[in-house]
Formats: C-alpha cells, sequence, structure tokens
C-alpha cells in the first residue's frame, strides 16, 4: 500500500472518492430525475443505505482533500433537491414544505438507520421503508396514503 498511496490521508482520501462514486451511482441507479417520486425515494433511500452501511468510514471522511468527492456529493444534493420538490409537486410533501429543512431530516434519518447496519437486504428494505415513511407520514401516527 506505501508503493500506492503516499500517506494514510492519502489512502483514506482514495477511498472516500471510490465511495463516494458507489454513493452516486446509488442515487442514480434510482433514477430521481425520471421515476415516480415515490418509487425514486424508497429506491434512493435504499440504494443509499446498502452504499452507507457498507462504506459508511469512507462516507464520513472529510472531503477537503477530495475535490471528486466534494463535487460529486454537491451533484447528488442538488438532485436530492429536485426529487424534494417534485415529491412536494405531486402531493406527497405539504405545498409550504420547507424543502432545505425536509431534505437535511431525510439526510439524518438515512444515517442513524445506517447506524442500525442491517445485515441482509429485506432489512435495509425494511429500513427503507421506515425511513420513508417517517418522513412523509411522521412519527406515532399510521401511514396513510395520499386520498384515502
Amino acid at each position: 500500500m506505501h508503493r500506492r498511496f503516499a500517506s494514510r490521508d492519502a489512502l483514506i482520501t482514495a477511498l472516500a472518492t471510490w465511495a463516494t462514486q458507489r454513493f452516486y451511482e446509488a442515487v442514480e441507479a434510482a433514477r430521481p430525475e425520471t421515476a415516480p417520486p415515490a418509487i425514486a425515494l424508497y429506491q434512493v433511500t435504499a440504494n443509499v443505505l446498502r452504499v452507507k452501511i457498507g462504506w459508511g468510514f469512507a462516507m464520513g471522511a472529510d472531503r477537503t482533500g477530495a475535490p471528486e468527492a466534494a463535487r460529486v456529493h454537491a451533484e447528488v444534493l442538488a438532485r436530492c433537491e429536485r426529487l424534494f420538490a417534485r415529491a412536494r409537486d405531486a402531493g406527497l410533501l405539504a405545498p409550504d414544505t420547507d424543502l432545505d429543512w425536509a431534505r437535511r431530516v431525510y439526510y439524518a434519518l438515512i444515517h442513524e438507520a445506517a447506524a442500525e447496519a442491517p445485515d441482509t437486504d429485506a432489512a435495509v428494505d425494511a429500513l427503507a421503508s421506515r425511513v420513508v415513511g417517517t418522513l412523509l407520514y411522521g412519527i406515532g401516527k399510521p401511514a396513510t396514503r395520499a386520498g384515502e
């Protein structure tokens, strides 16, 4: 490893960049700009949870030394903002929802869900459903669908 990376920081930067690319691919695979918003939100959540659980140590690395990782995170942030706007426009979120606040709550929910580190795809899927359900319907009341 010392031949390939000049320092521990160089190795961490390379891992962070690699993990960030997996993060980007996970978001892209969910088709956040073309899939119906509810489906895209669930699929982004499940995909990102899988990356965060498997590569959490690298995802949390400082990106100041990794401009490519910072660029990719900025692109994912922009996609998330557009997805949340689509979700609001589709009636999944209230018309007056503060989308920045909703996104930060969503990120916190994903972070907490990833900390559970489930070991099966079914457990990740259940966590993704819990995250999306909590975001859209809140805590302490049964989930209902719009129009019911």
